[in-house]
């Protein structure tokens, strides 16, 4: 039997009270809970204190933001430029590849053509003179 502790009571407590912050965080005792809830997290949420750090104007500062702009212009000019090339790229060159394939099959298929040809003439070769060394012995 285990002995009541310190520590399972202060566990028990716990998991009791995460309990009940998870029956009110969901809201299925009432609506009213969980909009609460995401009123309070949000006012929580938004009243972190912030910090700002600044460095003084200098030539150097103002020198490097006006080359970090003029990147961003730059590359907003590259993806114009990319899109445009895309939505006036000729979809029609498909065919050219169509045509280029059509040329290699019909020469695949000539040479194939060629190499069973050149067999079937070895063979028949082959043939007549073991067939005429036959006649003559």
């Amino acid at each position: 039997m285990m002995t009541g502790t310190r520590y399972h009571a202060s566990l028990r407590t716990v998991l009791l009270v995460g309990a009940c912050v998870l029956v009110f965080d969901s809201g299925l005792v009432t609506p009213l809970t969980r909009e609460f809830s995401d009123n309070a997290l949000t006012y929580v949420a938004s009243s972190v204190v912030g910090v700002m750090v600044g460095v003084p104007e200098n030539e150097i500062n103002a020198l490097t933001a006006q080359i970090a702009e003029r990147q961003r212009e730059l590359d907003l000019r590259e993806r114009n430029l990319q899109e445009r090339e895309i939505s006036t790229r000729d979809f029609g060159a498909d065919s050219t590849n169509d045509y280029s394939t059509f040329i290699l099959s019909a020469i695949l298929f000539v040479l194939t053509s060629l190499i069973v040809l050149n067999y079937v003439l070895d063979w028949n070769r082959s043939r007549k003179v073991t067939t005429y060394a036959e006649q003559t012995t």
